[in-house]
């Protein structure tokens, strides 16, 4: 009686120990803020049964390919526009799970104290990828330093510029190396995660940034087949807390906006 007692207790455990296994969640994300907010919830997640496991990655597309090819189960590093046009690019099918916050994005330089003493030919560095440059210089020509041709929009390079007046010399570069520099360079257009790792203060430094306004929200991204699962649900809900948010406005002080 006992030894069947014990079979039953060891077929409990393990069908318990292969239940937890199954709420495993990895998570691919660029380091400042992102890996640090899934590390924030990761307890909590804990707590209702879900083993997070976070990778962190420095670059825009690794994130992207792993979870196609079913290496990691998620990202969190990109917004809607960037992931489109991944997936448009290299024919893959993520999905969003949710909007979760907004990075300000920001013209930044270590020679210049406002953009109006660029000169003639001064070098801009802009992100090489097709949003983020697009992104750059959309900005810019906010700031009236450039003119896009009519219809630009986010996929818009230095080929669409119609008018630049300073005769300001782009270049494109990836978007990681851009704070690395920004002694090289006039000015450089820096995406905030990458800033705020660099140590810049990107309400404080920035010559110019986007508003909170901005449409650029960073989500957490999926596949089809496990985007509606019960761990990605758990995760979105978590990130979209009230506590995710008090974390966002005390730690980012602004350079981070909340989504939800």
């Amino acid at each position: 009686m006992k030894f069947k007692t014990a079979l039953v207790a060891l077929a409990a455990a393990s069908f318990f120990s292969a239940a937890v296994s199954a709420e495993k969640l990895s998570v691919a994300a660029t380091p400042v803020p992102h890996a640090e907010l899934l590390e924030f919830v990761k307890p909590k997640l804990a707590e209702q049964g879900v083993e997070l496991d976070v990778k962190v990655f420095t670059d825009y597309i690794q994130p992207n390919v792993q979870v196609d090819q079913k290496r990691m189960d998620a990202n969190f590093f990109q917004h809607q526009p960037y992931l489109d046009e991944f997936n448009d690019g290299r024919g893959t099918s993520l999905v969003t799970v949710a909007g979760i916050h907004v990075e300000p994005f920001g013209a930044y330089s270590n020679k210049i104290d406002s953009l109006d003493d660029l000169k003639k030919g001064d070098v801009v560095a802009i992100p090489n990828d097709p949003t983020n440059g697009g992104r750059a210089l959309l900005l810019l020509q906010k700031a009236g330093l450039i003119m896009l041709k009519e219809g630009s929009k986010i996929t818009a390079t230095p080929r669409d510029i119609a008018d630049n007046p300073k005769d300001l010399d782009f270049k494109e570069l990836e978007a990681a190396t851009l704070p690395r520099i920004l002694d090289q360079v006039d000015v450089a257009l820096i995406n905030t995660n990458y800033a705020l790792e660099a140590g810049l203060n990107p309400t404080e430094d920035a010559l110019i940034i986007e508003g909170s306004d901005s449409p650029y929200v960073n989500i957490l991204v999926a596949r089809p087949d496990n985007k509606d699962s019960e761990a990605m649900q758990k995760l979105a809900k978590a990130l979209k807390s009230d506590e995710v948010r008090e974390f966002i406005k005390e730690n980012y002080k602004g350079a981070v906006v909340p989504a939800f």
